[in-house]
């Protein structure tokens, strides 16, 4: 039996995975998607669940950032048009709602971003480029360790923290100049 809590060998094998997968992600991609944040009017994100919790923590970032920003399906909005950004985070590519944002953005003429964990989800035939983070791994350890979607949403968490300071980089942004963004009111 292993001297360590449950509390380490979950931690340990999250944080195993989680390198592991985002090691797979192809640098091409990532400076594919960061290109769009510079060619398009405005951003707008999109999740469900867990995977909408990452999406509205990334917009907060987006906003610190200096873009035009904005969670679908919150109250305040703004429709999505013609060379906008939509980007949307979902674990399975599957889930309706998902699926449906990406394929109505698509037929808008916006450009759509997906990040999922099934290279042959639904979703990815909507998407202008498709972020894949999988991981292959063993069910049993899985199940204990890390259950549901928590490989898939703390990778995402990850991935799109690290897209953010390469965000920071392209447009000379410091954690200064961020901060001055920052809610005064909270």
């Amino acid at each position: 039996m292993s001297k360590k809590g449950m509390f380490h060998q979950s931690s340990g094998y999250i944080s195993f995975k989680i390198t592991d997968i985002l090691s797979k992600v192809d640098k091409y991609q990532i400076d594919q998607v960061i290109s769009h944040f510079f060619s398009v009017n405005r951003i707008f994100v999109y999740g469900a669940g867990r995977s909408g919790l990452v999406a509205r923590a990334f917009a907060i970032r987006l906003v610190h950032l200096g873009f035009q920003t904005f969670v679908i399906g919150e109250t305040i909005g703004a429709p999505v048009k013609k060379d906008d950004l939509v980007f949307i985070i979902t674990g399975s590519g599957e889930t309706i709602p998902a699926v449906m944002t990406a394929e109505i953005a698509q037929k808008i003429g916006a450009k759509v971003v997906v990040v999922t964990s099934r290279a042959d989800s639904r979703i990815t035939q909507f998407a202008d480029i498709s972020v894949i983070l999988a991981a292959e791994c063993d069910e049993t350890d899985r199940r204990k360790l890390a259950p549901l979607g928590t490989l898939f949403e703390a990778s995402a968490w990850l991935l799109l923290d690290a897209l953010v300071a390469e965000l920071m980089d392209k447009k000379g942004e410091t954690e200064q100049s961020m901060q001055a963004r920052h809610a005064t009111l909270e």
